[in-house]
């Protein structure tokens, strides 16, 4: 029985508590021995181990509104766009010339020069934002083991900047870069944030297209979740700075070319939204398991209940305009978190500003929701910042944490004209004052790749 006391001993508080409570109910149960025996009390432990709760403690962003959280919150609540004209790019010979750039970022402010060489934007993102993060989150602790602090980014591309700047190269006859591969590849920017900060825990890349921030997120909960860290630092981050990126999807013809308006390019649900906004930017979240963020007096800002991903296995770019792969997505989510759509408070949805995707989105709500769809307020992120494609995800966790902890849902910009398809409450260009308690979060990729997030206020007599 000794590997299943130091098993006990590991156990947080309320696992244990939950623990008790159990063999409380067995209590007065004719039980041998043998029924009772070591394999299935380890089989309980497992299964309590799986129910570990995880909460955010610390939070980084940089987009297009602003270099912090704070700033990019208050612009959001404010209704202020990040778009305007493309500076890093030449983007006279497209359709499109607007685009969401992070302005100011410095990367001497947060890294040492000779490490920030090394790394490309999107690295550099995302050891900025980890930097802020880990600081609201007051690490280091004393005490903490490296080895039990992991690291799970999202990134949907990874370096495409050095890929624009290589095939300028090769064309213009010159060598390419001997670090071009190591420096581009999505995990590198993981790479540099556990170098950076000594983090020598679990680590992990998701590259799901849109939807990688998000899912990020919550499979770094589900690593908490079976034990195998105490504390994960996650999120997403993107820099699609590139010629290269926006020929590509210039040609798929997915843009607003709303270039005599910038600010207003991205209008999720609206009539007349004609495309995404290409963004860079990063966020990124410090998640702990319960007890260790309690044992430290950590301030806790939203608990990660529920998470799902699914596959709609209908078309490379499209989305299934059933809805089936996002309702499904939608729902288990739901499940996971033990909650119904009776219970949700708030969505924070894709929206991306695509003709397809957002009667989409809107159609898969309506599926689970019922009538109830028309009840619960909707909004997007992106109406404001843009698709920071691998970062989106996470920046919307961001958001949700937020708007637990404040009490404020931030609008839908750009919100002039009703689209029949699109026909639910979605925060029309001014935020509104509400109690939200639980949160769902929707990302919905390239190659139907859905994830969907339930965020909810910590209880801390919640049920595990």
């Amino acid at each position: 029985m000794l590997d299943v006391r130091h098993q006990l001993r590991q156990l947080p508080a309320d696992v244990r508590a939950a623990l008790r409570k159990h063999l409380d109910e067995l209590e007065g149960e004719s039980l041998s021995s043998e029924a009772f025996s070591e394999g299935r009390l380890g089989d309980l432990l497992t299964q309590l181990r799986t129910r570990y709760r995880v909460v955010v403690t610390g939070m980084g962003a940089i987009t297009p509104l602003a270099l912090n959280v704070q700033d990019n919150w208050q612009a959001l609540i404010e209704g202020r766009s990040g778009i305007d004209l493309l500076t890093q790019i030449d983007a006279s010979n497209y359709p499109t010339k607007i685009g969401g750039e992070v302005k100011g970022f410095d990367p001497a402010e947060y890294m040492p020069v000779k490490e920030a060489r090394r790394m490309e934007r999107f690295s550099q993102l995302a050891v900025a934002a980890t930097k802020e993060a880990l600081e609201d989150a007051q690490f280091p602790v004393d005490g903490l083991d490296p080895e039990r602090v992991g690291v799970l980014l999202g990134s949907a591309i990874g370096g495409l900047d050095a890929t624009d700047e290589a095939i300028r190269n090769l064309i213009a006859g010159k060598r390419v870069s001997p670090f071009y591969l190591v420096r581009t590849v999505p995990n590198m920017a993981a790479f540099h944030v556990c170098h950076i900060y000594g983090l020598k825990g679990y680590n992990n890349t998701i590259t799901t297209a849109c939807a990688a921030g998000l899912q990020a997120v919550g499979e770094a909960a589900e690593v908490i979740r079976r034990g195998a860290a105490q504390v994960m630092v996650t999120g997403g981050t993107e820099s699609s700075s590139a010629e290269i990126g926006l020929a590509g999807f210039s040609a798929m013809r997915g843009l607003s070319t709303r270039n005599d308006d910038p600010q207003g390019a991205s209008r999720p649900f609206d009539k007349d939204r004609d495309g995404f906004v290409c963004s860079e930017g990063c966020g990124i979240l410090v998640l702990e398991e319960l007890s260790h963020a309690l044992n430290r007096g950590a301030h806790i800002y939203a608990e990660i209940l529920g998470y799902s991903a699914t596959s709609d296995a209908y078309n490379l770019a499209a989305p299934d305009p059933e809805a089936e792969g996002a309702a499904r997505a939608i729902r288990w989510a739901l499940q996971d978190a033990g909650v119904g759509p009776e219970d949700v408070d708030y969505i924070n949805a894709h929206g991306t500003s695509t003709v397809l995707n957002d009667a989409m989105e809107t159609a898969a709500i309506k599926k689970v929701f019922g009538e109830s769809a028309y009840r619960v307020p909707v909004s997007s992120t992106k109406s404001m910042i843009g698709h920071m494609f691998g970062g989106a995800g996470a920046m919307e966790t961001i958001v949700c944490a937020l708007t637990i902890e404040h009490g404020i849902i931030h609008p839908t910009i750009n919100y002039e004209t009703p689209d029949p398809d699109c026909d639910l409450d979605y925060v029309p260009n001014v935020a509104r004052r509400a109690e939200v308690d639980v949160i769902l979060s929707n990302s919905f990729g390239l190659g139907g790749q859905d994830a969907c997030l339930v965020v909810g206020r910590y209880l801390p007599g919640g049920v595990l």
